[in-house]
């Protein structure tokens, strides 16, 4: 305690913000990457005419909050203002569609990840490139604007993802983390920015608009994890901290996307490395050694922190329908006059779950509240079926959604395995491993190897991009991320281990079959219950 003080009155300290889908957290770590204190603030999205979107007054109201919150457990617990930080990094969900005019106006609501409106774009651009571009990616969103002939477009000066949005406000600098980048616009890896001769490709196919601007005018400049991408001004301090306690002229790391932050908490941007993220969505990011054989609409080509080649499984879909599920079993439990906490329950009804049927009882689900491309539903319907012969228990139920939770996830590993791609180490974090031992065996089970889940998973993203922005004022400037993390960061920290049993292997592929031949029961609620 005496030691983290001296690290607040010195400036010494490391704050990382992230944006996740349900809640904004800051987390401010010490010189020996140890939490100090920490803030939230819960937000959801919206559907708003159809574009899953959250209003830009929310952003800085969630942010503030947080930060308020975290810089009040400091003067709690230490009795002292926090006016200094050593560094600063924001992190946000990758993706979407953030377009402002020359007067750095927003031209159209925030469209985030979460929306299957690109899919003419996403085929086209594919084609094109020779790469595969998903949906929920940033040039998606511009050109299906653009071939929906929308007003805007012509009046764009500038987009960006969320994280890159904030850290513009709070700097001034329009530049992005080569992770997040790589969400937005495929990347070469040979040079670390912008393919060239893709974008060349961009510029050629919408020359017939005449728009006064090219591709590349549009987009962030990339930054590499380690590399200065600013300063926090007088007028980012009254959008962060608007008591104006905390001093300008902090120093910023390169603004980074949840799936890199997620890399870095969970020590994993070295080859062969691995690691999956659960949350609203859920993805799986393997650092590859080479590029794949051929284009998979399933896989995404993403990047490190430090724009090494990953393989990134997306879903758009994992533990919300798990989430509505527990506010009703909640709200059973509050009318038969339960004092049980949602913690409680969680944990409870986690744990049951642990005397299923490894397969689930028959019993099928498909947690889509939106739509998802891997198994190519423009639409969320969440769904529970069973036949009369299923075992309808409790224990059942419960796994049967964590199993679905991870099941278009697995139909892109899938195709990892045929690839041969070599995972020695996979990692888990997320709020659906918070609960000791189930989460961890139901992913080892789906991923047929063994899960560590670490210490730090708890602290998630909010404590990657903390450790990001040490990285930026690290002592040896010439040491590469993964050497940081391994000798400084992860050198102490304690993991725990688990591997599914043989039969719960075997369980879970029972239950995939199951999903992967129910998939036209979905499809079927989506074209016909609107």
């Amino acid at each position: 305690m005496i030691e983290m003080k001296q690290a607040i009155q010195d400036g010494k300290t490391s704050l990382g913000i992230e944006l996740g889908s349900t809640r904004i957290k800051a987390v401010l770590i010490d010189p020996y990457f140890q939490t100090i204190a920490t803030g939230s603030f819960e937000w959801e999205n919206q559907l708003i005419e159809g574009i899953w979107t959250y209003s830009l007054e929310t952003v800085w109201e969630g942010l503030q909050a947080s930060y308020r919150q975290m810089s009040q457990e400091v003067m709690q617990k230490f009795g002292i203002p926090l006016e200094k930080i050593g560094s600063i990094g924001i992190s946000a969900m990758m993706h979407g569609y953030l377009a402002f005019d020359e007067e750095d106006e927003l031209l159209v609501p925030f469209r985030t990840w979460r929306n299957a409106i690109t899919g003419e774009a996403e085929e086209k651009l594919t084609d094109l490139f020779a790469y595969n571009i998903p949906q929920r990616w940033s040039i998606a969103h511009l050109y299906q604007a653009i071939l929906n002939q929308e007003e805007h477009v012509a009046r764009i000066s500038f987009f960006t993802t969320l994280a890159g949005y904030i850290h513009w406000k709070l700097t001034g600098e329009k530049v992005l983390g080569v992770g997040d980048a790589s969400g937005m616009f495929p990347i070469d890896i040979t040079k670390k920015i912008y393919d060239e001769t893709m974008i060349t490709q961009f510029n050629q196919i919408i020359q017939k608009n005449q728009f006064s601007w090219k591709l590349q005018d549009l987009l962030p400049n990339i930054l590499l994890a380690g590399e200065n991408a600013g300063c926090l001004t007088e007028e980012g301090v009254k959008l962060l901290d608007p008591s104006g306690t905390l001093k300008a002229g902090v120093p910023l790391c390169p603004p980074e996307g949840d799936a890199g932050t997620g890399m870095v908490a969970t020590n994993s941007v070295a080859p062969q490395t691995g690691n999956v993220s659960a949350g609203t969505s859920a993805f799986a990011m393997i650092v590859l050694e080479k590029e794949l054989s051929q284009v998979y609409p399933e896989i995404d080509l993403v990047t490190t922190p430090s724009g090494d080649l990953v393989a990134m499984v997306h879903t758009n879909n994992c533990t919300s329908e798990i989430n509505s599920w527990m506010k009703l079993f909640k709200e059973v439990a509050d009318l038969t006059g339960s004092s049980m906490t949602m913690d409680e329950l969680f944990s409870q009804l986690f744990n049951h779950s642990l005397k299923a049927d490894t397969d689930g009882g028959g019993l099928l689900s498909y947690g889509y509240h939106s739509g998802e491309n891997i198994t190519k539903m423009s639409e969320g319907r969440p769904l529970f079926v069973r036949s009369p012969e299923s075992s309808f228990t409790l224990a059942n139920f419960i796994r049967m959604h964590l199993y679905s939770a991870f099941g278009a996830m697995k139909i892109g590993m899938e195709i990892l395995e045929k690839e041969a791609v070599q995972i020695n180490r996979i990692v888990g974090h997320g709020g659906i491993f918070k609960t000791p031992e189930v989460g961890q065996t139901i992913l080892s089970a789906v991923m047929d190897a063994p899960v560590t889940v670490m210490e730090t998973a708890g602290e998630g993203g909010a404590w990657g991009i903390a450790i990001l922005a040490s990285y930026l004022i690290r002592e040896a400037q010439d040491e590469t991320l993964d050497s940081f993390l391994e000798n400084h960061v992860f050198v102490a920290t304690k993991g725990v281990t688990l591997t599914a049993k043989e039969e719960e292997v075997l369980g879970f592929k029972k239950f995939m079959a199951r999903y992967e031949a129910g998939l036209a029961i979905e499809a079927a609620a989506i074209e016909y219950f609107n």
